[in-house]
C-alpha cells in the first residue's frame, strides 16, 4: 500500500526530480494544478524549488506517498500568515501519479494533512478544485462542504477556462483569542 510521510525542506530538495516528474505526469494527464500542458521538467523542478523556503519556515507542510523509493503522490498544507486567519490553512496541490490512482493514495494524503491541521490547533481548512473533476468526489466523501463555485476561475492544462468549486472543512473551534498555531 505504500507509505506516507511528512517531508523536511532537505528531503524535498533531495527528491525534487521525482516531485517534478510527478507534477509533469499529473498536469500532462489533465490535472488542473495551475500549470499549462505540456509542462517541462525544468519548470516543474523550479516550481518545487520555489516551495522550499516556505517549507523550511513552517508556512507549508508537504507529505509524500511512496511505493518503495518512488514518489506516487503528494499534498501540501499552507498556513495563513495574516493574524486574522491563523486558525486556517489551505490544502494545496493534492496529486497522484496516473498509474497509481484508484488505490486510496489521495484519500490517505488528505487524511494526513487533516490530522496535522487538527493536531496543531487549526480549526478551518479550505481548498478549491476544478468543478466536475474526480477530486470533488474525494472531498465530498471526506466530509468537506461546498462553499461555492466561481465560473471561469482558472484555466485547465489546455488553457480553457473552467469553473472552480471551493470547499471548507471545520475541524474544531478554537478558544477565543487562540492563534490556532501550536
Amino acid at each position: 500500500m505504500g507509505s506516507i510521510a511528512r517531508l523536511s525542506a532537505e528531503e524535498l530538495r533531495a527528491a525534487r526530480g521525482q516531485f517534478a516528474d510527478l507534477l509533469v505526469d499529473v498536469v500532462d494527464g489533465g490535472g488542473s494544478l495551475g500549470f499549462l500542458a505540456p509542462l517541462d521538467h525544468a519548470s516543474a523542478a523550479a516550481w518545487w524549488d520555489s516551495q522550499i523556503p516556505a517549507l523550511a519556515e513552517g508556512d507549508l507542510a508537504v507529505w509524500a506517498a511512496r511505493d518503495g523509493d518512488r514518489i506516487t503522490g503528494t499534498v501540501g498544507l499552507r498556513r495563513e500568515r495574516w493574524a486574522t486567519g491563523r486558525h486556517r490553512a489551505y490544502v494545496v496541490k493534492l496529486m497522484v501519479r496516473r498509474a497509481h490512482r484508484g488505490r486510496g493514495i489521495a484519500r490517505r494524503l488528505l487524511a494526513a494533512a487533516e490530522a496535522e491541521a487538527a493536531a496543531t490547533g487549526l480549526s478551518l481548512l479550505v481548498l478549491d478544485t476544478e468543478t466536475g473533476s474526480p477530486a470533488e468526489r474525494l472531498y465530498q466523501a471526506a466530509g468537506w462542504t461546498v462553499a461555492g463555485t466561481v465560473p471561469g476561475y482558472a484555466a485547465d492544462p489546455s488553457g480553457a477556462l473552467r469553473s472552480s468549486t471551493f470547499y471548507f472543512k471545520t475541524l474544531s473551534m478554537p478558544d477565543r483569542g487562540s492563534s490556532g498555531l501550536a
